[in-house]
């Protein structure tokens, strides 16, 4: 499981609907909204 580094909430890498790549690193989120927030500003959320 990863965690949505938005929201904090745990997803599934396996079935995710919705990631991100950021300085090569895959970020994984719960919701469509959560990915908009972290495609905004990923350094503030990129850890």
């Amino acid at each position: 499981m990863a965690r949505d580094p938005v929201c904090g909430m745990n997803v599934d890498e396996k079935t995710a609907q919705w990631k991100s790549e950021y300085k090569g690193k895959t970020f994984y989120f719960c919701a469509e909204r959560c990915k908009q927030v972290f495609d905004k500003k990923p350094d503030r959320f990129a850890k």
